[in-house]
């Protein structure tokens, strides 16, 4: 039996991250293979995907379980960035490094590459990642980074694309989805605030918060704020079974990649909030509409966009996004 290892965020209960960690420990698992995942939270970990889970700032046992391992896998996500920190940039770049200091095969999962700004983070990240086995990132320009750094890597879609999400009937509920973020203002809130009260006052609310350490006090203050103009209006915060009431919204107006994403293949009429270029990358290839952070667009404009979506036209680019794991599969069966 191959023992893998798996390196990302996780244990954080972060929506998009957990699921990424749900359908590779499927697939890993589907395979035969040992799994164990570095954790922020191993009880949760474990409990929820039922595999082994070491803290991932146990160095001495993330060595040792890493050194006892066949295969080290890094990802998915975006997590050689410096845009949220150089910590973090450093931390997955020496769990990295780790494997290749002990000759393990190490896969860079379905990542997304940068933003760097530093001129250390691209040293660092070009560094570790032109000794990997396998590098797959899933956008164009992680591709065309690593071709200029001359890093050989596939270009595969989000693996979340693989996640068995069926849409449900549509109830006429609009949801919102927001996270806490450098960029996100008070101008922001109230022209969004003011949207939704203008053109779904008769409608459901849903706010959803995906990750509450981010997303929790963003969501109940966008709460307010609607009740402020219009007291009487149905909304409320989620919390919990996300994907369950994704998949049953009529319109979804959402920050979050992975929200975006399960919205959109679950045929939702779907609008971006540009807080990032994956956003901005996964609006245009699906052709929703898209609200920048300032939110200077015209909304008239934004809702009739909105509201002509073609749901067939955005179940079929979901299933056009199918996940290659070919190559990850053969470098498994070859690294034992």
């Amino acid at each position: 039996m191959i023992k893998c290892v798996i390196s990302g965020y996780y244990g954080f209960r972060n929506f998009g991250d957990e699921a990424i960690l749900a359908v590779l420990v499927k697939h890993l698992k589907d395979i035969n293979a040992d799994v164990t995942v570095l954790s922020s939270d191993c009880e949760f970990t474990s409990r929820t995907y039922s595999v082994c889970s070491v803290k991932r700032f146990d160095i001495k046992n993330v060595i040792n379980v890493i050194k006892s391992s066949d295969v080290l896998i890094s990802g998915g996500g975006s997590l050689l960035q410096d845009a949220t920190s150089i910590k973090s940039l450093i931390y997955y770049s020496f769990i990295i490094a780790l494997g290749l200091f002990f000759n393990k095969k190490v896969i860079i999962f379905a990542q997304g590459i940068g933003p760097l700004y530093s001129f250390i983070s691209k040293i660092i990240v070009k560094n570790v990642l032109k000794y990997c086995t396998l590098v797959t990132v899933r956008d164009e320009i992680s591709l065309s980074l690593l071709k200029n750094w001359n890093i050989n890597a596939k270009l595969v879609c989000d693996p979340v694309y693989s996640l068995g999400v069926k849409a449900n009937n549509k109830q006429g509920i609009v949801g919102i989805q927001l996270r806490d973020f450098k960029t996100v203002n008070d101008n922001l809130l109230y022209k969004l605030a003011l949207f939704v009260v203008d053109k779904f006052s008769d409608s459901k609310i849903e706010i959803l918060s995906l990750q509450n350490s981010q997303d929790y006090d963003l969501s109940k203050k966008f709460e307010n704020i609607i009740l402020s103009i219009n007291p009487d209006i149905n909304v409320s915060v989620i919390e919990d079974n996300i994907i369950e009431h994704i998949s049953s919204l009529e319109y979804l107006i959402a920050m979050r990649f992975h929200a975006l994403l399960i919205a959109i293949k679950c045929g939702v009429k779907t609008c971006a909030v540009n807080y990032d270029v994956k956003v901005q990358k996964l609006a245009m290839s699906a052709n929703i509409p898209i609200i920048s952070m300032d939110a200077h667009e015209n909304f008239e404009e934004i809702y009739d966009r909105l509201t002509k979506l073609n749901r067939n036209s955005l179940l079929n680019f979901a299933k056009k996004q199918k996940f290659d794991w070919s190559e990850f599969d053969n470098l498994l069966f070859c690294a034992k």
